[in-house]
């Protein structure tokens, strides 16, 4: 008889919350479970760029009850503090929960796991799975993007974007950007940009490419400083909690040779995200500008460690090292990124441009340079060295022949401007002038340009040029002016220090 009301309590007892009071049962079942709490706590702190605490916090939930997002979020915390094993182990979690998570698989390619290892963990998928077949080729491009083979990767993805299924998708038109820059193809990368932007108006960034910082950047460069200013407009329409917005600026005042307000540009962008490797580089090529050469050395130290495989933050720090005529440091450097980058016409072209300061080693960049010509023709920094090189030794016929060559399929402000300055060295005036139009018609800001055709006009009408000087001597006072509100504004930005230093 004990035993039986035993076994009649037990039971009443596993009932009782099911049929106790009706109000608190929905109550309890509204509550969040403890581990849900500890991942919204894990989101504030990274919110607040505490992530450590974050780490902690998802560390102390154990391995059997963390859900997929728990181990991305933790896997791609352990990557920022730079913790790559347990940031693998963590994505590796992720693709046996999820196999057709996209965004864990782009984050073991870029800590250097085997494309054939990734693939691996999401055959059975794609077996299964109807109309994946493009999968096994997507993890195959990007694995090339991340092993830095960028021609390959351009051909995978490339044949990725005919099929149907992936015709007009946002992420591998970005991508095809991405490594269209990478490869020093500026105007195709442009090209993906745009019609990226068409598709998506309200793209900043994506996982599996740069964000629209690089085509502000790349815009900028090619003097469409308008157009720049449009982009950054409606960026900050979009968010201005994104790096990306104020890296659009800070590339339009940068330019436009405000250097000052670039840097706080740039500093606000590091401070809204630190791993923006496009901000690194505006604050760095501002502070080089300035005359800060070792601050700007700190910042492209840090793009590098951030994107190693960008040929561009390795330009950078090169650049410091010769402006400050640290010729040997700029040498070892450009000789480690030959190596560790292959010999292309990138690399080429770089080691070549530091072997033109060193007057030993003037044989050596004109092989360089000649390597670099002769896998791109097409290849403007290369044909801007091997033109500095004929101007140095006065082989100016030579160097026509070049940059028409190089002119015959694009156009570029740099290269028409050289080429009237060659024409202009073999008294062939009038096509120099028609140069230096073309170079101002591309980039009405090219300085160097307008300078030559000045120049040209003042030797062709020197009564003119004279009435010209006492014009200016008179409105010599107005042009003062302009200059000091310059530097009020320079002063005004400068005000910010706070905002720059990277401690």
């Amino acid at each position: 008889m004990a035993l039986q009301q035993k076994k009649a309590l037990s039971k009443t007892s596993k009932v009782r919350p099911s049929t106790g009071n009706s109000a608190s049962t929905p109550q309890s079942q509204c509550l969040p479970s403890e581990i849900e709490v500890k991942y919204k706590m894990a989101e504030c702190y990274t919110m607040l760029k505490q992530d450590k605490d974050a780490i902690a916090i998802l560390d102390g939930i154990p391995s059997r009850q963390r859900t997929p997002k728990i181990n991305m979020m933790l896997a791609n915390l352990y990557k920022k503090a730079g913790q790559e094993r347990p940031s693998v182990t963590s994505y590796k979690e992720v693709l046996r929960q999820c196999p057709l998570a996209l965004d864990a698989i782009l984050g073991l390619l870029s800590l250097s796991v085997k494309g054939a290892e990734v693939a691996s963990m999401t055959m059975n998928v794609i077996q299964t799975v109807p109309n994946l077949d493009w999968l096994s080729v997507w993890i195959k491009a990007y694995a090339f993007v991340h092993t830095g083979d960028n021609s390959r990767a351009i051909n995978t993805i490339c044949s990725l974007e005919k099929k149907s299924l992936l015709r007009d998708n946002v992420d591998l038109l970005g991508s095809l950007a991405d490594l269209y820059f990478r490869a020093g193809d500026n105007k195709n990368s442009v090209l993906k940009f745009e019609q990226a932007q068409m598709l998506d108006p309200y793209l900043i960034k994506a996982p599996a490419f740069l964000g629209m910082d690089v085509y502000g950047y790349l815009l900028a460069r090619e003097g469409r400083l308008e157009d720049v200013e449009n982009l950054g407009c409606r960026l900050f329409n979009i968010s201005d909690q994104h790096a990306e917005p104020w890296v659009v600026s800070g590339c339009h005042s940068f330019y436009s040779k405000r250097y000052s307000r670039a840097l706080y540009l740039g500093a606000k962008a590091i401070q809204l995200n630190s791993n923006s490797v496009q901000a690194l580089l505006l604050k760095g090529a501002a502070l080089r500008n300035m005359g800060r050469v070792q601050e700007a050395i700190i910042h492209f130290r840090e793009a590098i460690r951030l994107a190693p495989c960008r040929l561009d933050c390795y330009e950078g720090l090169i650049e410091c090292y010769l402006a400050s005529n640290s010729i040997r440091e700029a040498m070892v450097m450009a000789n480690n990124v030959y190596k560790t980058l292959g010999a292309n016409a990138q690399t080429l072209t770089l080691l070549a441009t530091v072997c033109l300061e060193d007057p030993v080693t003037q044989e050596k960049a004109k092989t360089l340079l000649d390597k670099a010509l002769t896998q791109r023709p097409d290849y403007i920094k290369a044909v801007v060295k091997k033109a500095e090189l004929l101007s140095r030794e006065q082989k100016y016929e030579d160097g026509i022949a070049l940059l028409r060559n190089a002119l015959a399929n694009q156009s570029d402000c740099v290269l028409h401007r050289i080429l009237g300055d060659f024409l202009v060295a073999v008294n062939e005036y009038q096509e120099a002038m028609d140069q230096y139009s073309i170079a101002l018609s591309l980039d009405p800001n090219d300085q160097k340009s307008l300078e030559g055709m000045q120049k040209m006009e003042k030797e062709e009408s020197p009564t003119d040029a004279t009435q010209e000087e006492d014009v200016d001597d008179m409105e010599g006072s107005g042009e003062e002016g302009d200059l000091e509100g310059s530097d009020s504004e320079a002063a005004q930005w400068a005000d910010q220090e706070q905002w720059f230093g990277m401690q």
